[in-house]
């Protein structure tokens, strides 16, 4: 049985009206990935605020994860099915409320709720973005769109840091980090207003009824969550308790169990809720492998160099964030030039970055260990400034080829399930980059406070993960680009 058809008949055909709603997508875009970015920056000043310690500070991080990649996958099945422009205000009025309640909350708690009910508004938003981009745009301008949103999420993915830190330097140690939230609640509220005037609407049509699998969800959901709990739940402490990697017996079954029960609901004439065809495109399936592995990188590397210059060089929270600013323009500018590039470079663009963030970061790690204290802030700086050059031609050019060949119609449904591979990636490659940083820590210090060699060490470690995942990464980008060149043969 063939997917509902996609909601093409409402959808603005003069160039202004399409770039104004994609303009109010990419900016909601870009305050919920900031969401990821700008909390990690707080953490040290919610821990004074509530006198916790690293379980909760993970779970604040780690529930927003986790509930934000649960939400995505059916919240873009129901975005494809009825309107996309439904669901996005309803996600994004539910972030407005989200927030304020995590700017209010009196206790850790109500902070971990409001993280928990954030990551789900999130998660119903998120999917909406990239489905009505890709609704949107067509051929080249499809291509220019999502570098404009690969630059828009790469600033959002550097910049948070450092906006996370001004926030607190201007409220204070002990409350700043309520600013971090309550700066979503005007910026929301502002989006809501130009997405009920400016995003299209659902065709005319016959209502239908919501097929949303449900057998298929529940599965969906136990497999997710045995996968990431382990994860979330590794701070590198000697108290982590070894039975939570039990659960990836559980995720393996429930897996089984998933695409067994996605197969025999698609043979019965049904809609799945991931049509398991999405997998057999090549294209999809490679890109999505490589945007998975890219981002178990990407913010394990932000946190980890901001923990590194709070703790070990002892930089305050808004000087710690400032040295991804680089980063941020570099890959916005590349992201930009990429989304022009792709369409006529393909995926050797992305190889070529890999490569250029991978020679990047090994030169952040090299001036973080050799370099006098003094100097290395501004080393690294640099040397992140190079490496978004790299960052910036990955994101944005891997997102259109990976959406290539996906019709409109599955838009939300894949965009989402690629989503979800980079929150799951997120939660993977911070826990594996966290548990080896603190560690080293607890190895290395013998119990005493931890000197700058310590934290040198454990810096290097940590950014040994991140080289592996990019590693994995370019593999997977020169596997695509072999299979490319066979099939072009084959057609030849």
């Amino acid at each position: 049985m063939s997917e509902p058809p996609a909601d093409t008949s409402s959808i603005p055909l003069n160039p202004g009206q399409r770039w104004r709603a994609y303009w109010v997508c990419v900016a909601v875009a870009a305050l919920t990935i900031l969401d990821l970015s700008k909390v990690n920056v707080a953490l040290p000043s919610i821990e004074q605020a509530f006198d916790v310690g690293s379980t909760e500070l993970q779970l604040i991080v780690s529930g927003f994860v986790l509930a934000f990649g649960l939400t995505l996958v059916p919240a873009g099945r129901i975005g494809d099915q009825r309107s996309r422009k439904a669901l996005f205000i309803i996600g994004l009025s539910a972030f407005l409320v989200t927030s304020a309640i995590c700017a209010l909350a009196p206790n850790v708690t109500i902070l971990l709720i409001g993280r928990l009910l954030q990551g789900i508004a999130a998660g119903i938003q998120m999917p909406q973005v990239l489905g009505l981009v890709q609704q949107l745009f067509q051929g080249d301008e499809r291509g220019r769109a999502f570098g404009l949103f690969g630059a828009t999420i790469g600033i959002a993915t550097a910049f948070g840091p450092t906006l996370g830190g001004l926030l607190i330097a201007v409220g204070g140690a002990t409350d700043g980090w309520r600013w971090i939230f309550w700066m979503n609640v005007p910026l929301a509220a502002i989006a809501i207003v130009f997405a009920a005037r400016l995003l299209p609407g659902p065709p005319d049509r016959p209502a239908r009824k919501l097929a949303l699998d449900p057998i298929g969800l529940v599965l969906f959901g136990i497999t997710v969550v045995a996968l990431m709990w382990p994860f979330l739940f590794t701070t590198g402490s000697p108290d982590d308790n070894p039975a939570r990697w039990w659960t990836l017996v559980v995720f393996v079954l429930g897996l089984t169990a998933f695409i067994a029960w996605e197969r025999r609901y698609a043979a019965s004439g049904r809609h799945p809720l991931v049509p398991l065809s999405l997998f057999s495109v090549s294209s999809y399936r490679n890109g999505t492998a490589l945007a998975t592995a890219f981002f178990s990188a990407m913010p394990a590397t932000f946190l980890l160099t901001t923990l590194y210059l709070q703790q070990g060089l002892g930089l305050e929270p808004v000087f710690a964030g400032m040295v991804t600013i680089g980063f941020a323009l570099t890959s916005a500018v590349a992201s930009w030039l990429g989304g022009n590039l792709v369409n006529r470079l393909g995926r050797p663009l992305v190889v070529w970055g890999l490569v250029l963030l991978l020679a990047g970061f090994g030169a952040l790690v090299l001036v973080a260990l050799f370099l006098p204290p003094e100097f290395a802030p501004w080393a690294m700086a640099g040397a992140l400034t190079i490496a978004g050059f790299g960052g910036g031609f990955v994101i944005s050019p891997n997102q259109t080829l990976t959406l290539a060949d996906i019709p409109v119609k599955q838009g939300g449904l894949a965009g989402s399930v690629g989503q979800l591979g980079q929150r799951i990636g997120t939660a993977v490659g911070t826990a594996v980059g966290l548990s080896l940083f603190y560690a080293t820590i607890w190895r290395e210090s013998n119990g005493n406070g931890p000197d700058l060699e310590v934290y040198q060490h454990a810096y290097g470690y940590g950014m040994l993960a991140v080289a592996l995942f990019l590693a994995v990464a370019l593999a997977l980008g020169l596997a695509d680009l072999g299979e490319r060149r066979r099939q072009r043969r084959g057609l030849g």
